[in-house]
């Protein structure tokens, strides 16, 4: 039986955007180790705010890890990340493929990727990324309404499938009044390798010279994630005299003066010396900050899913999230940290309760690996994602057929 041949189309995949784009690199590696031939295509886009574009080969195939990649020149409009070349590649080779996994709506090359996919009869699937949220549509909202009625509504009803991270994405998503064959499939997360470092001596390379339990914050600093939030209850909780350590760990190359701001406002608090402001992190400094830490916190006010909780969790770390993230549910259930609303109130008496006994953070951060290894693995995912995709196919209407 030949394998299945997958496109995976993405606007960029750098880590400007955060983790939503990264992880289409492990769903790929995972279909791969499971035999699926899988291709991504995606641009050179950097960032939007005067960033060079990624340092890539352009316009050919590089092979990764058992699939393959192929970046193309954001040409023009290279705010928007499009890129005539790669719809122009897209249309000439769609033939080769049994599907494409089209990432992000209300971006001008995924949506015209879904255009030309439907022209050639290819199936497709669709994953929003939050973008069908209604919150999120009241941004620029008589500019998407447009968008909406010229593309992404005929999208919605040719595709083979949505893709969401969560129940809860799933049960908030606008659909333009479409009836859509929906997926509910999580994301997946690379399960570290372990540090040679010790606890004691990362600790020691960030400067922390205490044991006061660590609270790790590890996402992009912006302002969705509730960091007007989280800094005031852990002002509270330091005039309280509770004891610990907060990391601070991201960045926002698109928003330099919100990351600025709140640097600053950290710096001038009664929170500057029990800080470090760790900047953005990756590799070995990631995961050596995910295993020392005692307790990890995203407070946003919306996430369909939150890769970093999920990452935090594989190496049993127990979390404290706001309802707003949607895999909230999942981790209520399975005991594995603490949900609060979003309120500095909620979030200071759930930090409160996480910070006091060391023996519940132990247990919850057990029961959050047990979860996140059995449910958050990509080779589980990969499995069924395959079904699904095999599905999917069987059940795709070409558009020039009766329906």
């Amino acid at each position: 039986m030949p394998s299945l041949r997958v496109l995976q189309i993405v606007p960029s995949l750098s880590l400007v955007y955060g983790g939503p784009s990264q992880m289409v690199l492990g769903l790929s590696k995972g279909l791969a180790d499971q035999g699926v031939e899988v291709t991504i295509l995606t641009t050179d886009a950097n960032g939007d705010v005067g960033q060079a574009p990624l340092d890539v080969p352009l316009s050919q195939p590089i092979d990764q890890q058992g699939y393959q990649i192929r970046y193309f020149h954001c040409s023009p409009f290279r705010r928007y990340k499009f890129s005539i070349d790669l719809l122009r590649w897209l249309s000439q080779n769609a033939h080769q493929y049994d599907l494409a996994h089209i990432h992000a709506l209300f971006s001008p090359v995924s949506s015209l990727a879904a255009t030309i996919a439907r022209s050639k009869q290819l199936p497709y699937v669709l994953r929003p990324l939050g973008t069908l949220d209604p919150a999120d549509l009241k941004k620029k909202k008589r500019l998407k309404q447009i968008y909406a009625a010229l593309l992404e509504r005929p999208n919605l009803a040719g595709a083979a499938a949505v893709h969401f991270t969560s129940d809860q994405e799933a049960k908030t998503s606008e659909r333009f009044g479409i009836a859509t064959r929906d997926w509910v499939m999580p994301l997946g997360v690379e399960l570290p390798s372990a540090t040679a470092l010790s606890q004691s001596e990362v600790r020691q390379r960030l400067g922390i010279m205490d044991q006061h339990p660590i609270v790790l914050f590890m996402s992009r600093i912006d302002p969705k994630k509730g960091l007007d939030l989280l800094l005031p209850a852990l002002e509270q909780l330091r005039t309280e005299g509770v004891p610990f350590h907060l990391v601070l760990a991201g960045g926002n190359p698109q928003d330099s003066q919100y990351e600025h701001q709140i640097r600053r406002r950290v710096q001038t608090s009664a929170l500057a010396s029990c800080t470090t402001l760790a900047g953005f992190v990756s590799g070995a400094l990631k995961t050596q900050l995910l295993q020392t830490a005692d307790l990890f916190v995203l407070p946003s006010y919306y996430e369909n899913f939150g890769i970093a909780v999920a990452e935090a969790m594989t190496v049993g770390v127990p979390v404290v999230i706001s309802d707003q993230v949607h895999i909230w549910q999942d981790i209520e259930r399975a005991k594995a940290g603490w949900i609060c609303a979003c309120e500095v109130a909620s979030l200071t008496e759930n930090l409160r309760a996480a910070l006091h006994n060391s023996n519940d953070r132990q247990q919850r951060g057990a029961n959050a690996q047990t979860y996140a290894l059995q449910h958050y693995s990509w080779r589980s995912i990969a499995q069924q994602m395959i079904q699904a995709y095999t599905h999917a196919m069987g059940n795709f209407t070409h558009p020039s057929s009766p329906s």
